[in-house]
């Protein structure tokens, strides 16, 4: 069964940006490897047949993985660019608008997670948050060793990763994500290439407080969990809903403790927002009181920047991404999560991406980073992230102008 998160789609009315003030950030902790640097959520949960990985089977390719991905068996909406992967594996999908055969990349190839670091060594990703979902069942070995890959490939690149927990649907969860930090996670902090934060390691926890019935635990076992992890010594992220702070819509009520124990927080914004004036409406209604809460409270706040459902036509070629980009630098927020790196299942995937229909397979109605008449570079929304890191962190002007070119002269 494929896991993923839920696209919880929350309506929200516009609100005109006129008249907002900014406010001024006081962060609760200096510099580090999460706090004034741009993050990048990392799944690196795909395999093909024939790639040798445990799960022996196309992980998250296919709805059902014994089968290669085709038209009538796919669990992706974004096809990506995979000319930089010195391996591939062929589908069944139709050959690509060009006539070259449809193939993927594995996750489980070494060079595949090399070329993601080199990219985000290229573009400005500081860290990188490898997703870590329940390990116990038949996806563990698999994701045991993807673990050992990205280590491998943050220390050859420069990069930081830290462990980033996806409690959805872990039954067990208070005991058994307790017992694979100490038995295997923690093993990873001494890697020189572990993020860590006010000099600790860094763990996140995704899912905590969601009004979902796969992320039912009560507040105390959460609680729990959080303090836990502290007591190891670690700085904890909290991965929470959108509407932690007034703890409705997304969010169950009663969980304020638990929120105000992590010490950051990260709400979730895949598909909450697919325009400019939904982002302007979380600017003006919930980021200025999320990052206010956060100052009062000592917390760092690190927001995620989404670049828009590219299958829906969400992207606007950066503009979406851009105004988040903007807005959040405003705010004055600590740190920055890019939802995600390779999120090729929901289409929100910054990693190099079919620049045209030339490069996804042929009637297969997949949307390329064209799909609104305006041509984009494969690598197009690295570029924007490394551009917009660099404005976030005092390196560019500040502008609300996207200075990005999406296919450069």
């Amino acid at each position: 069964m494929k896991l993923s998160r839920r696209t919880f789609l929350a309506s929200t009315a516009a609100t005109a940006l006129a008249g907002a003030v900014p406010q001024v950030a006081s962060a609760a902790s200096p510099p580090g490897d999460v706090v004034g640097k741009v993050t990048v959520g990392y799944q690196g949960w795909f395999a093909c047949g024939g790639d040798g990985a445990p799960i022996n089977g196309w992980w998250h390719w296919s709805s059902n993985w014994g089968q290669p991905p085709s038209p009538t068996n796919t669990a992706i909406v974004s096809w990506p660019d995979v000319r930089d992967y010195s391996s591939t594996y062929q589908t069944a999908y139709p050959n690509l608008g060009n006539g070259q055969g449809a193939r993927l990349f594995s996750s489980y190839d070494q060079q595949t997670v090399n070329t993601h670091f080199q990219w985000m060594q290229q573009n400005g990703c500081d860290t990188a948050a490898l997703q870590r979902f329940n390990p116990t069942g038949g996806e563990g070995p698999t994701r045991d060793a993807m673990a050992v890959k990205v280590r491998q490939a943050a220390e050859q690149y420069g990069r930081k990763f830290y462990i980033m927990y996806d409690a959805t649907g872990w039954t067990n969860m208070q005991s058994e994500m307790k017992a694979d930090w100490t038995a295997k996670m923690s093993a990873y902090t001494s890697s020189p290439a572990y993020a860590r934060q006010n000099g600790k390691p860094v763990v996140c926890i995704w899912g905590f407080g969601f009004d979902e019935a796969n992320k039912a635990w009560p507040a105390s076992v959460c609680l729990d969990v959080v303090n836990w992890f502290k007591g190891q010594g670690c700085y904890v992220i909290g991965g929470v809903p959108t509407h932690w702070l007034p703890g409705n819509e997304d969010s169950r009520p009663g969980y304020l403790d638990v929120y105000h124990a992590f010490n950051m927080l990260s709400p979730w914004m895949v598909g909450r927002i697919s325009d400019i004036a939904g982002a302007d409406h979380y600017y003006n209604n919930v980021n200025q009181q999320d990052q206010a809460d956060c100052n009062a409270h000592g917390i760092d706040y690190q927001p995620c920047v989404i670049p828009g459902d590219l299958q829906s036509g969400h992207r606007r070629h950066g503009d979406l991404m851009w105004r988040q980009f903007y807005n959040l630098t405003r705010v004055g927020v600590q740190g920055l999560y890019i939802s995600m790196f390779d999120e090729y299942n929901e289409g929100n995937q910054i990693a190099k991406t079919a620049e045209s229909g030339a490069w996804v397979p042929a009637g297969s109605g997949i949307r390329a980073l064209d799909e609104d008449g305006t041509a984009c570079t494969s690598d197009y929304y690295l570029r924007l992230t490394n551009d917009g890191g660099r404005m976030f962190q005092g390196q560019a002007p500040v502008t609300a102008t996207r200075p990005t070119q999406p296919w450069p002269a």
